[in-house]
């Protein structure tokens, strides 16, 4: 099984990525959050990696958080939630959001993700909240893992990731966060940490 991978990055868009590892292209199916914080093209990317073996297939879903892909890997074991309502799950909501809502019973909240319905939203609150209560637990401990900590450590891994150093990435993010607080989202993290960089 491909676990892990890491290359040159030749593609990218909000379905999927090609990463190039010593020639042999891979494609890899990701979430709208790993999308926005991939490299540039011909940079290098590291992709944990979920592969998906059926009959007929065999595909690779691929993050860039630990948490991202612990929430995929658990939301593929309810019924009736494939790969890509669960992708579609992880492209709608931060990890610490969906754990939050989870943990809530909000399902109300989950049935706004699109392909989400009411039903799976409902069906996520009962069955994820088990699977779901190391993670919720791990960020208790964790008082600064507020929800959009979740947003915070994805653009802080994108910006390292696009070659920029730890400190001066934090930095960045930080100027940023103080300024929109609760409004900042993912995308815009980056992109206003980029201008600053």
């Amino acid at each position: 099984m491909i676990a892990h991978l890491k290359g040159q990055l030749t593609y990218k868009s909000p379905e999927y990525t090609i990463v190039d590892v010593n020639g042999v292209g891979y494609q890899v199916f990701t979430p709208l959050s790993t999308y926005y914080a991939l490299p540039g093209l011909g940079q290098t990317v590291s992709l944990r990696v979920h592969t998906r073996v059926r009959e007929d297939e065999l595909k690779l879903f691929g993050f860039l958080t630990e948490e991202e892909q612990t929430i995929f890997q658990k939301l593929i074991t309810i019924n009736k939630v494939g790969p890509r309502v669960a992708l579609g799950i992880l492209s709608g909501m931060s990890p610490a959001d969906f754990i939050s809502a989870v943990m809530n019973n909000d399902a109300a909240r989950l049935s706004t993700i699109p392909g989400v319905g009411k039903k799976t939203a409902e069906r996520l609150t009962l069955e994820m909240k088990d699977k779901l209560a190391d993670l919720a637990l791990e960020m208790q401990h964790h008082p600064e893992a507020t929800p959009k900590q979740g947003f915070y450590d994805d653009a802080l891994s994108a910006l390292i990731n696009l070659g920029y150093k730890k400190p001066e990435a934090e930095k960045a993010l930080k100027t940023i966060y103080n300024q929109n607080g609760k409004d900042a989202n993912l995308e815009d993290l980056i992109k206003e940490s980029l201008n600053i960089l």
